[in-house]
């Protein structure tokens, strides 16, 4: 594991050691002493879209964004989008465990969902792209994805009369809008915007102690004393550094693919074998299959799972209803997303494509 991991895990587990011991301080005011502990540990979304470094949110920007988020026409086949594998209707994901792509080949890990993807450390699992910026740029050229080229991409982009007017309009001091670079920027843009505050645990964090039942309240005291937030906190609970997958016990080849060795591929430091970004945790009820390897559809069972490979401890059926429970209170108020119009295709815009 890395040492900057190391650290923030010894860092969290303080936070996490003396919200306990806030918990466990006295019967009087528990709700009270819940909240505080909670408060120590994580944080509520925001109602408004975050700052984006080097990359000013506009609504220009953002229009354009999310045009290019659901034009299938950027893939070389013309049938797949962002939203293919990213699906906005379905909590940001897809239905199953690995994404399909170009000539139907599978993907190699779950679609991490973009909903609150800002808000992460790194993206993909593999902590791979520095940002939304760099996220967007891969899947269009990934030969199992989008299988495009920033070429093909632009030649798509440059045929369209109304793609040129968005980009001019989204770029104003650009003397070349249309760039590869640009279409980066414009996706981060809208994926910027895809947050969902107002969950009943945001609302509690901000001191409406009514926000959550009786059973949430008792998986949120679980999920802080059993460990769990160790590695799942701050405003995303969740995505803030990487940990190894089976602290301690390794999980079956099913969960864990022995040829999958996580930020190892990246870093190629010996020690990030199996290491993987930590789930965000937000919205999950809204989308099995679980993990990286996308095996386990059951949201208890992943409870389950993670409380025996990673902390070690066996929970009864009521303690994992109860951290379910708390775990549903993350469902927040997804934006309103219309299906754009797309701009219409002209004589020179490249045909679909089903080569390799």
């Amino acid at each position: 594991m890395r040492k900057s991991a190391v650290r923030e895990l010894y860092t969290v587990g303080r936070l996490c050691v003396l919200a306990v011991g806030v918990l466990a301080s006295t019967t009087a005011g528990a709700d009270d002493d819940l909240m505080s502990a909670a408060r120590q540990i994580f944080k509520p979304i925001p109602s408004i879209v975050p700052a984006v470094k080097d990359n000013p949110i506009t609504h220009e920007k953002v229009t354009l964004g999310k045009t290019l988020f659901f034009d299938p026409r950027l893939s070389a086949s013309g049938v797949i989008s962002c939203n293919t594998c990213h699906n906005l209707g379905t909590g940001g994901v897809d239905a199953g465990p690995k994404s399909v792509g170009h000539r139907w080949q599978l993907g190699s890990r779950r679609a991490p969902t973009v909903y609150n993807a800002v808000f992460n450390v790194a993206q993909f699992w593999d902590g791979r792209a520095a940002d939304l910026k760099a996220q967007a740029a891969g899947p269009v050229q990934a030969s199992a994805e989008m299988n495009a080229t920033p070429a093909r991409l632009l030649n798509t982009l440059n045929s369209m009369t109304d793609y040129i007017v968005m980009f001019s309009k989204a770029f104003p001091n650009d003397a070349t809008p249309v760039t590869f670079d640009n279409f980066a920027k414009a996706i981060e843009a809208f994926e910027a915007t895809l947050i969902t505050p107002a969950a009943p645990f945001d609302q509690y964090l901000e001191g409406d102690p009514y926000a959550l039942s009786a059973q949430q309240k008792a998986g949120l005291k679980l999920f802080i004393e059993k460990g769990c937030s160790s590695c799942h906190n701050g405003i995303n609970v969740g995505g803030q550094d990487y940990f190894p997958f089976g602290v301690m016990e390794r999980p079956t080849a099913s969960l864990l693919p022995r040829d999958d060795k996580g930020r190892f591929a990246v870093t190629k430091v010996p020690g990030d074998e199996y290491v993987f970004r930590s789930a965000p945790l937000r919205n999950v009820a809204l989308r099995p299959p679980y993990f990286h390897s996308g095996q386990v559809w059951s949201l208890k069972q992943a409870v389950g799972v993670m409380s025996e490979i990673q902390l070690g401890a066996k929970l009864n059926d009521t303690e994992k209803d109860d951290i379910v429970a708390f775990l549903n209170s993350l469902t927040g108020q997804l934006p309103k997303i219309d299906y754009p119009i797309l701009p219409t295709r002209t004589d020179t815009t490249p045909k679909p494509s089903m080569d390799k």
